[in-house]
């Protein structure tokens, strides 16, 4: 048990229904068939459908009740929760808040690497400056700072996709999730580190050199920080930032989240909007919250989510649920216990991987969740899943290609890594592409009427649930060591739910987080290298970077040189990975 359950509700009812239970599933069958069929703007979807979402203004379950001491010395340490009770009752202000982020940054940014831009340190405290100067009664997200995924517009920063087709490219408005965050006072400190064009991990444009480390061995850039939102994972992880959000078509929230440590959402296809984000594909995409625990999460998703007049993905859709109270624990006396009637499916191959401490720690993850009071059952996979999950779902990233046509006929070596996504868009025929949209219908029935029938949430693929556009959660269950490094590392799992599963998926998590404390865990700080290393390496790096062409990425501070100088020791394979797109 930890030492503090943040906010506790006593009085949830175990019969409340959680909104996947109130959804027909075959109108959500036929929306998904017929967004599929459409090939722009999908306008037929009604927004007046749609209903507006509960408002996160002052949520009494989005403030901590108990502050942790370490946090309470640490302020980067502090959960949106926790910071939220402190700002809210005048015991911090947001520009010590910033301040202490600004001071961390400047002393390890250049070791993480984990943005792609920064904002200037008086341009973030004359914002937060102003915030403190705000009236009336603060929000949850009142100065709390962000790190967003470089592929979500900005009017005030560069937004790149960390491409260098969009170098340099300043948007003149915001991406609706980033103005929704904004709207609610939340900070953006810069655009955090990405695959190029979601491609998997971050490198280096044009080069194999891997950029933003993992902040749980950032002595070590060996350990992949997993893709695309890799930048986003390392700065809230790393204490950089607060919350982020990041995007996903395969697996690019709850990837970089199981390797850092995070818990990470994809919601529901169209819960959330797209407008203003660089694009893979129409009917797959997903934004989402990347945070330190299930509260943070559901905190971030509440100011996300709702119909944007912008994206009619998001129109005609069921209202938005409250999801910061589904994700507080309910405890009956002193035990946390389900806050709805609810049965873990454990598919048939979770526990025969062939790593025996991934093993251990599931089966371990799998006890709690039994004693908290879940029913947890094995399940068996839909007919025909391994060929309805294989090779014809890596054609999926070939549908967003042709939004990027022109710079494809213009140079192929613009796209690095994600020529290999494209390509299928290129070489199958139309017939062969409208069969992957068929084979996706097919799956989300099947998961629907056949795995659903089993359990209420699974463990999952976060890929094979994105698809059919079923929301999925990570959550941290441990650590073991990586193989490679000899490292001690985060390992996680990832929850997939039934269509608007939110609620359920985040309730679950809340409550496994109140009695373990994996989710609260410190990566260790990164070593400062003498200044002597540090002046070695910049003649090295320089001399590498150039033979590699990334001349956009030299000069820069002689610590950010010696981080180049180590990483490009350890170039990474430039093959795409559909599975963290």
């Amino acid at each position: 048990m930890t030492d503090t359950v943040p906010v506790v509700d006593t009085d949830a009812n175990l019969d409340e229904v959680p909104q996947d239970k109130t959804i027909d599933r075959r109108w959500f069958l036929a929306r998904t068939a017929a967004i599929a069929a459409g090939t722009t703007a999908a306008a037929w979807l009604p927004e007046a459908a749609s209903a507006a979402p509960v408002p996160l203004g002052a949520h009494p379950f989005a403030y901590a009740r108990n502050v942790r001491p370490d946090a309470r010395g640490d302020l980067t340490e502090l959960t949106i929760a926790e910071a939220a009770e402190l700002i809210r009752t005048g015991r911090l202000s947001p520009v010590t808040l910033t301040e202490a982020y600004l001071d961390r940054i400047d002393k390890y940014e250049d070791i993480y690497l984990a943005f792609n831009h920064l904002k200037s340190r008086s341009e973030l405290l004359a914002e937060a400056r102003a915030l403190g100067r705000k009236r009336g009664k603060p929000h949850p997200l009142h100065g709390i700072s962000f790190a967003p995924k470089d592929n979500y517009y900005t009017h005030d920063m560069p937004t790149t996709a960390n491409s260098p087709i969009f170098l340099g490219f300043v948007p003149d408005y915001d991406a609706t999730c980033i103005a929704r965050l904004r709207d609610e006072d939340a900070i953006m400190l810069g655009k955090a580190q990405m695959g190029a064009l979601a491609s998997g991990r971050g490198v280096i444009p044009g080069t194999n050199i891997p950029t933003n480390r993992n902040a749980w061995t950032p002595d070590d850039i060996r350990y992949n920080p997993a893709g695309s939102s890799s930048g986003t994972g390392t700065a809230v992880a790393a204490r950089l930032a607060t919350g982020g959000i990041g995007t996903q078509t395969g697996g690019s929230i709850t990837g970089p989240s199981v390797a850092e440590n995070l818990t990470g959402m994809a919601p529901t296809f169209g819960r959330t909007s797209l407008y203003g984000v660089i694009p893979l594909t129409y009917t797959v995409d997903r934004t989402g919250p990347m945070a330190r625990d299930a509260k943070d999460c559901a905190i971030i998703l509440q100011a996300l989510a709702g119909p944007d007049r912008n994206d009619p993905r998001t129109r005609g859709l069921p209202p938005v649920p409250d999801f910061v109270t589904a994700a507080t624990p309910v405890t009956r006396g002193r035990k946390v216990v389900p806050r709805y009637r609810t049965t873990v499916g454990v598919p048939p191959d979770f526990l025969t991987v062939s790593d025996a401490q991934q093993v251990a720690l599931r089966r371990t993850m799998l006890g709690v969740l039994a004693d908290i009071g879940y029913r947890v059952v094995d399940v068996t996979m839909p007919d025909e899943w391994n060929l309805l999950v294989g090779d014809l779902a890596e054609t999926q990233h070939a549908s967003g290609a042709h939004y990027f046509m022109p710079w494809l006929k213009q140079d192929v070596r613009l796209f690095g890594p994600r020529l290999d996504g494209f390509l299928p868009f290129v070489l199958r025929s139309g017939p062969g592409l409208l069969k992957l949209q068929q084979a996706n219908l097919i799956l989300l029935k099947r998961i629907v009427e056949q795995l659903f029938a089993q359990c209420d949430v699974t463990f999952v693929n976060a890929g094979n649930f994105n698809r059919p556009g079923l929301p999925t959660i990570s959550m941290p269950i441990g650590f073991g060591t990586d193989n490679t490094t000899g490292l001690t590392v985060p390992r996680g799992v990832v929850l997939g739910g039934a269509p608007f599963g939110e609620q359920r998926l985040l309730s679950v998590v809340a409550a496994y987080q109140a009695v373990t404390d994996f989710h609260l865990r410190r990566p260790p700080d990164p070593t400062l290298p003498t200044l002597a290393a540090t002046t070695t390496a910049t003649a090295r790096a320089t001399a590498a970077l150039s033979a590699a062409g990334a001349t956009s990425f030299g000069g820069g501070s002689a610590l950010r040189q010696h981080t180049l100088a180590e990483n490009a020791k350890h170039p990474v394979s430039n093959t795409f990975d559909p599975d963290e797109a």
